[in-house]
């Protein structure tokens, strides 16, 4: 029996080929049950998502072939048509990939957390689709271990890498206290969506979205206990901001420098920080020239963003190394469970003794024999019944010249010295 892994992502594959495996929630169940009544498919998980789908599995040796098989019939796609695009990890690595993946190390964006939440989600459906056993499991669980290990021992997720979370985590050097500021976000596209949602995970006070189309902005602020409005009344909401974002495709600013000296004004000087990802601008550049303002641009975010790429990379360095020492203390589990069988046998072989003597004890005592003549009886017997298979082999093994049980036993009872 050994792990495997098939899967397709981002970097082996563009999207028009990674969509056409997909697994959603609707066809995810049916996937798994059909994949565990394959016969050499013991246990199965399904990881899909945007950017990877990965088939997970406990299987018989050498049946690995079959799993390429079952993915493109599956999907009804044309024999080993996917097959440039696919990869395939067994053993060890297919244990190492897994905790990578967990760890935000394989992902588009160098240690983003998401993708362990859709980790978690794919072992809950696997677990509900009775597909997930003993060791599928136990590996899956150990991933989680390890992400949370990664997380807290290295600097991975600790640098913004994307503008939407730049943006936000510029806003949280400049105020201290989020909950007590007013961001006023313009536009509701996706970036925007990101902002708003960032900066309501860090509990920013109020949100105000400001957007052309008002309807649109209406949905997103519902969603974030925002404040809808429409693009011709932003000026007039200006001086209640204390962060404005904003996004927009429109080709002219449609924030000049009077209407922020205005807001200014209202405001009593109380200083406004505002970040342009927009491209056009969506600031004029001479609102950057007032007191009482800190304007960014997508350029300045871009290097930060930079700048904490490379601070991520040096982390994953420490997280490989993390991870190489996980898989090493997971193989050694994996170990353990070949000696499980053999302890289970002489734990009952025991128990069998013990109960057999305990038994013909309590007939003696009942008889009005002597409780010490017993109890002396009782352990010498037990402790030759249990010791004469073992001493029987030790004796053979040593008259056969065969050293190797000799050894065995000193190390199984940790004799060290001997007289």
């Amino acid at each position: 029996m050994q792990f495997v892994t098939y899967g397709i992502n981002h970097n082996t594959a563009p999207i028009s080929i990674r969509e056409n495996i997909a697994f959603n929630a609707e066809v995810l169940p049916a996937a798994l049950a059909s994949l565990k009544q394959q016969p050499y498919v013991v246990e199965a998980v399904i990881l899909s998502t945007c950017n990877r789908t990965e088939i997970y599995c406990y299987i018989d040796d050498d049946c690995q072939q079959l799993i390429n098989k079952w993915l493109h019939e599956f999907h009804q796609q044309t024999e080993d048509s996917l097959n440039e695009h696919l990869y395939c990890h067994q053993g060890n690595e297919a244990m190492r990939h897994l905790l990578r993946v967990a760890c935000g190390l394989d992902s588009m964006v160098l240690g983003e957390s998401q993708i362990l939440g859709q980790i978690k989600t794919a072992y809950s459906d696997a677990l509900n689709a009775e597909t997930l056993g003993k060791m599928l499991g136990r590996l899956f669980q150990h991933a989680f271990t390890v992400a949370k290990q990664v997380r807290t021992d290295t600097a991975i997720g600790d640098s913004p890498v994307s503008v939407a979370f730049a943006a936000v985590s510029l806003a949280k050097q400049i105020f201290s206290n989020l909950a007590d500021s007013t961001a006023l976000l313009i536009g509701a596209g996706e970036t925007i969506e990101l902002v708003a949602r960032h900066l309501h995970d860090n509990g920013v006070g109020r949100i105000i979205i400001a957007n052309r189309t008002i309807e649109r902005a209406h949905d997103l602020a519902k969603q974030l206990d925002g404040y809808a409005i429409s693009l011709s009344e932003m000026p007039n909401h200006l001086a209640e901001a204390d962060i404005v974002i904003t996004s927009t495709a429109s080709q002219l600013p449609i924030l000049g420098k009077g209407t922020v000296e205005r807001a200014l004004k209202q405001r009593k000087r109380r200083p406004i920080f505002m970040v342009d990802i927009a491209v056009p601008r969506d600031i004029e550049p001479e609102v950057g020239n007032l007191e009482d303002i800190y304007l960014y641009c997508v350029d300045d975010l871009h290097g930060i963003i930079k700048e904490n790429l490379q601070s991520r990379r040096e982390a994953a360095v420490q997280a490989e190394e993390i991870i190489d020492n996980q898989v090493e203390h997971f193989v050694g589990w994996l170990r353990t469970q070949d000696a499980v069988p053999v302890i289970r046998a002489i734990r009952e072989r025991a128990e069998f003794e013990s109960e057999y003597l305990l038994e013909k004890a309590k007939k003696r005592l009942d008889q009005g024999l002597p409780v010490e003549a017993i109890l002396e009886d009782l352990a010498r017997t037990l402790t030759n019944k249990l010791l004469h298979e073992p001493s029987r082999q030790l004796r053979q093994s040593g008259f056969e010249t065969d050293n190797n049980l000799i050894e065995a036993a000193r190390s199984l009872f940790n004799i060290k010295d001997l007289p």
